[in-house]
């Protein structure tokens, strides 16, 4: 059996672990620790909840020498504010018996205050791209340094839109550094990035995106529509043993708001919300209650299935079917971390048919259906969302431009429509309209006699 002392590490690093309570490296940290060290380009595939920050991290503090300069000499690349957050965490527990400087920047904060810390000095760097990149057109961070680019979670990064952003922080980066990239799923978005901006890499696939872990129990529900699958959700919820810590995602902020009022209605303080409309400090306090034990129930949009390490979660919650099968697999990679035991419940309805095949296909397997339990109520009422569109059947009578925009929306009478004259516009209406140059001073006829 392989653990980390088969690594050669620094004694720092060793007690760093040890306190920690690693001792046995995870398939992805046992491939990617050499060919990190090699110094050559790496492309890691691996599954969600496998290890991925430790993976990149440990071999690169391992080779980190001791400096006194202020430029940063490692960056790493994160799609969320929450990820930021986190991996300065776990980098600060590796540090914390050597001098390495750490500091994670993110939208959302005081930029002056990072300006300022970035100023003293620092060795590795974690950031969300926009921000870095502001940072580094103000001239106080300076790229020329960076030995080691990390690129974590980047097929998230790519689908929230910021390629070109990191297409532009590429021509800042030296062009003799080592690049380090990590993702859940190698999409054509990925492939293409890699073709274009990385040498010769080394392709380290452990687990195939769509692999069930094989500690993760699946069921899941037939149920018809949304007040109902709230009544399953608060049935479920009454076992506070059973469901100490559960995570529910749904499809998109509206819904994740709609239902946190809906079970804050009976379980009040034992649940919280998070999406990206929240502040960046209720986000925050919102982990932080949820991994502390503070709250049990988290609700949650995709943006949460990526990357983020909440330790024994027992019950992830798909409140609805993802349309990519993907990222079923994401979400239900929040629990059954660490070799623990989780449970994942797939709340589906008829019209998902299709998205639930999807995902079975992948995982070439079946998820197992269970009953709703009796005592629960099977609701009639439809949100919006589930109503059916009324469409007006076939009216002859009907004049054919009935619907047509009404008066409101007819052109301007040419003395009302504008021109652009460019410059000389302002003083033809300054001419027009001028007013007398005396106007206000009392004395300018006084003046004047003199």
């Amino acid at each position: 059996m392989a653990s980390f002392q088969d690594f050669k590490l620094t004694t720092p690093l060793s007690n760093a672990l040890e306190d920690l309570g690693f001792i046995e490296p995870t398939p992805i940290q046992k491939a990617a620790f050499s060919v990190i060290c090699s110094g050559k380009d790496v492309v890691g595939i691996a599954q969600t909840g496998t290890g991925k920050t430790l993976a990149y991290s440990l071999p690169l503090v391992r080779n980190l020498p001791y400096s006194t300069q202020e430029n940063t000499r490692i960056l790493i690349l994160v799609p969320t504010r929450e990820l930021v957050v986190q991996v300065v965490d776990s980098l600060n527990e590796l540090n914390v018996y050597t001098n390495n400087r750490v500091l994670g920047v993110y939208g959302g904060t005081n930029i002056n205050t990072q300006k300022q810390q970035i100023a003293e000095g620092i060795d590795i760097l974690v950031a969300t791209p926009g921000r870095l990149y502001d940072l580094a057109l103000s001239r106080v961070l300076q790229l020329k340094s960076i030995q080691k680019l990390v690129i974590d979670e980047v097929d998230v990064m790519l689908d929230l839109g910021f390629r070109h952003q990191l297409i532009n922080i590429f021509d800042l980066l030296p062009e003799r550094r080592q690049n380090i990239m990590f993702s859940a799923t190698m999409t054509s978005d990925v492939d293409a990035l890699i073709t274009d901006f990385f040498i010769n890499p080394e392709r380290i696939s452990v687990a195939i995106s769509g692999t069930p872990l094989e500690n993760i129990m699946q069921f899941r529900y037939d149920v018809p529509n949304y007040y109902t699958k709230v009544n399953l959700i608060r049935f479920l919820m009454e076992d506070r043993e059973e469901y100490y810590r559960v995570l529910i995602f749904v499809s998109n902020k509206r819904m994740a708001d709609r239902l946190f009022e809906s079970l804050e209605e009976v379980f009040n303080e034992e649940c919280c919300v998070i999406h990206s409309n929240k502040t960046q400090n209720y986000r925050l306090r919102s982990i932080e209650q949820f991994r502390e034990g503070f709250n049990r129930i988290l609700v949650a949009t995709d943006v949460m299935a990526r990357g983020l390490d909440i330790d024994d979660v027992s019950h992830v919650i798909n409140f609805d079917t993802p349309e990519y099968p993907e990222n079923y697999m994401h979400r239900i990679g929040r629990t059954g971390r660490a070799k623990r035991k989780g449970t994942s419940l797939l709340l589906s309805k008829a019209n998902e048919t299709d998205s639930k095949d999807a995902i079975e296909a992948l995982m070439q397997m079946k998820i197992k259906t269970l009953e709703i339990p009796e005592v629960v109520e099977i609701s009639t009422d439809l949100i919006e969302e589930e109503r059916p569109q009324l469409k007006e059947p076939y009216n002859p009578h009907k004049q054919k431009d009935e619907d047509a925009p009404g008066p409101a929306f007819h052109e301007k009478k040419d003395k009302n429509k504008k021109e652009n004259l460019g410059g000389s516009y302002k003083f033809i209406i300054a001419k027009k309209y001028k007013k007398p140059k005396t106007r206000g001073d009392k004395n300018y006829n006084r003046r004047k006699k003199k």
